[in-house]
């Protein structure tokens, strides 16, 4: 049987399915605090104190002081994992964006994958990180997924995060990817 192509009414029923209240959260974060502020906070508590340095690592003197033309985080290397293809596609976010719109790579339909992301914070702490990824098809949006990444503090070496197993949705494309 051939696959046929979906109508706009039908693409506009499913974006409608999967639209999200993003107002239904009433959660209310803290006030930011700086790290130079949560490390002089309780300087008498010696347990604690040795809590903060297990959590934050030794941190340089200059970590409150960070650039502000830098981002807090930035992102540097995107991996799609595929147990199927021959090896990881690795997009290099430091170097020139441009050549990765010019390329194009296969992935078939119903695929297992996963995406490593390689990241550097800089300057403070950063909670409650989270990786978002939208599955369009036709400039119409069929799925959207949240991931919650974590908490981190600054350091000089890159953080990795893993997502879960995800899978190639049918009749989704990204940019850069053809479907087969």
């Amino acid at each position: 049987m051939a696959e046929h192509e979906p109508t706009s009414e039908q693409l506009a029923q499913i974006a409608a399915e999967n639209e999200e209240d993003e107002h239904s959260v009433n959660y209310k974060a803290p006030a930011p605090k700086s790290i130079n502020e949560i490390q002089a906070m309780d300087q008498d508590d010696e347990s604690l104190r040795k809590y903060k340095e297990a959590l934050l690592g030794s941190l340089p003197s200059t970590v409150g002081e960070s650039d502000p033309s830098v981002p807090n985080v930035v992102v540097t290397k995107l991996t799609l994992v595929c147990a199927e293809a021959p090896g990881p596609l690795e997009l290099n976010l430091r170097g020139d964006l441009e050549k990765f719109k010019k390329e194009t790579f296969y992935l078939k339909e119903g695929v297992e994958y996963r995406i490593k992301i390689s990241f550097k914070v800089h300057g403070e702490i950063v909670s409650g990180l989270k990786y978002q990824q939208q599955t369009c098809r036709k400039g119409v949006k069929l799925d959207k997924s949240n991931y919650m990444v974590g908490s981190y503090g600054p350091r000089a070496e890159e953080y990795e995060f893993l997502t879960p197993r995800l899978k190639k949705p049918q009749g989704a494309c990204w940019p850069g990817a053809v479907t087969r």
